[in-house]
């Protein structure tokens, strides 16, 4: 039931750290009996990608939204029939369903329309013009399944024109009634049988009797007339005749608008709309209109909220869409605490720490849960991406000693396998520099002023300086897109121990004094700035806020 999972999840514009730790976090929390599912919230990075194929990973799901779709949701099962099928057929499968709705649905499972319990008793107790307009043309197959009969004689050109009659003992002539393409219905008296028909009524229902007669059949077939023998008495037959009627006749929306929902559409919108409405149940449908099943208020009332758990991030605006909704239960994060609120307690562990895959290998440890040697590697990999080896800013002890401890359970060696990763994280060939610009991306609101930072890893200095005019005009395209104040670009080379700064904006001078550039050079490499969370994110705090 999707109701009983836990989503885990890093931020927006994922890197290594966010999908290891999520993968991690969700492993651990599934030890622990939790259904736990590791997300993603965009694109992986192409390291990301190459740790994960290393070390057999599936990539995480794609998270689209906090809050609940249908899909995601128990429903009434989809109890279906086809155009064809009569009423009474319908009836028998709700009966047999428990339920109060049945979906008309084509060969390849298309919803059609919906008949329900309320159709067939309008039909059995509504207006008689509208039982009459039900009937008229029903197949003589359709008839004689209501009355659960057999066919003696099907015309090919009989007619049935909805109106129905009990025809019993009269003083009157039956010459003093028109019954001409009526439904007749009658007792076992062949005499009887053989006049009526003589009347051309469209079909002939012959109750109490097993047989009739051969002179019965000839006038029938001369007077254009079918002939059923029911296996219910007169009322029984005069009945259940009403229910004759094929379901494509009487479904919504032939008589009322079909009100139906799609799967991918959110249910705090869906119970909207049910508000302005009267009805029990709707039909669900995917994208290609089939029908998934029926939810009612019921479901969309009781559906309660996605429980999530947040790992490598806390702020809300990094976070999956419409989290704010979604019942947050625990966080994991080595990052700064900015916005981050919720309506009940949550589990939070915010370390000073290089990496939120540090944490989660630590936790493994304090709880005694072995670690899988792939995971172990998955976890290696994510530390060394983060501290970009130990030369971060951000690396502490924990970081180094955690790192030597699970490359002794997955069996690497950390110099060998930190070269094999950076030679795949910093190979940007083939990729636009849009691309580069939003493979890991954060947004920021420093006093006001709306920042983007976006960091780069490059094989050398001279490889971002060669791409400085397309640079240059993709942050200043991206910026008016955005509405940004600030656009910022580190291209980080961990080879040569620092970034190259590019910026964009109204407020790009204050990058410039936040990264100054040497005299007489441009382009500088800024030596030492590898960390976007203790070295690009405080310095240019500092200077936003000097000015704002």
């Amino acid at each position: 039931m999707e109701q009983d999972k836990v989503y885990v999840t890093g931020h927006q514009h994922p890197d290594t750290d966010s999908i290891a730790a999520a993968i991690g976090y969700a492993f651990f929390k599934r030890a622990n009996g939790v259904k736990a599912i590791p997300c993603r919230l965009g694109k992986l990075a192409k390291e990301t990608k190459y740790l994960l194929d290393r070390f057999g990973f599936e990539e995480p799901m794609l998270l689209e939204d906090a809050r609940f779709k249908l899909s995601e949701i128990k429903l009434d099962k989809p109890v279906t029939i086809s155009p064809e099928e009569t009423l009474s057929e319908a009836i028998d499968l709700m009966l047999a369903n428990d339920c109060q709705i049945c979906g008309v649905v084509n060969e390849a499972g298309e919803l059609l329309g919906i008949v329900t319990h309320s159709d067939a008793a309008e039909l059995a107790i509504g207006d008689a013009e509208n039982t009459t307009k039900a009937l008229r043309d029903t197949p003589v197959e359709c008839i004689c399944k209501a009355v659960n009969g057999k066919i003696v004689y099907n015309d090919p050109q009989s007619k049935v024109n909805g109106k129905v009659s009990i025809v019993a003992l009269t003083k009157e002539k039956f010459t003093d009634f028109d019954f001409r393409d009526h439904i007749l219905i009658t007792g076992n008296d062949p005499g009887v049988h053989k006049e009526l028909v003589g009347m051309c009524p469209g079909v002939l229902i012959v109750v109490r009797t097993d047989e009739v007669e051969p002179e019965t059949i000839e006038a029938a077939k001369e007077n254009h007339c079918s002939i059923i023998i029911s296996d219910y008495d007169s009322i029984n037959s005069a009945r259940n005749v009403f229910f004759a009627p094929q379901v494509k006749n009487i479904m919504t929306p032939n008589t009322k608008k079909l009100e139906k929902f799609y799967a991918g559409e959110l249910v705090e919108e869906v119970l909207r709309k049910m508000m302005k409405s009267r009805y029990h149940s709707y039909p669900v449908i995917d994208d290609d209109g089939k029908l998934l099943g029926f939810a009612s208020r019921f479901h969309v009332l009781n559906a309660g909220t996605k429980k999530i758990i947040l790992v490598d991030h806390n702020e809300f605006s990094q976070s999956v869409k419409g989290i704010e909704k979604a019942q947050v239960l625990e966080v994991i994060d080595h990052h700064r605490i900015n916005d981050f609120s919720t309506n009940h307690p949550v589990a939070f562990r915010n370390e000073i720490i290089g990496s939120s895959a540090t944490i989660v290998a630590t936790v493994f440890k304090e709880k005694q849960i072995p670690l899988p040697k792939n995971l172990a590697g998955l976890l290696l990999g994510a530390i060394l991406s983060d501290t970009l080896k130990f030369q971060s800013p951000t690396t502490t002890k924990r970081d180094i000693d955690t790192a030597k401890f699970l490359a002794g359970i997955a069996g690497l060696d950390i110099d060998q396998f930190a070269m094999d990763m950076f030679s795949v994280s910093t190979d940007i060939k083939g990729k636009t520099v849009n691309e580069l610009l939003n493979q890991d991306i954060k947004f920021f609101n420093i006093e006001g002023c709306k920042t983007m930072i976006s960091q780069v890893m490059v094989p050398s200095a001279d490889t971002a300086r060669q791409m400085a005019h397309q640079i240059n005009r993709t942050l200043e395209e991206f910026t008016k897109k955005k509405g940004l104040d600030l656009c910022v670009m580190a291209m980080t080379s961990i080879v040569e121990n620092g970034s190259i700064i590019f910026e964009a904006g109204d407020k790009a001078p204050w990058a410039v004094e936040a990264f100054p550039e040497k005299p007489g050079e441009t382009m500088t490499l800024q030596t030492g700035v590898l960390s976007r969370k203790k070295q690009l994110v405080p310095r240019l705090t500092k200077v936003i806020e000097k000015y704002a």
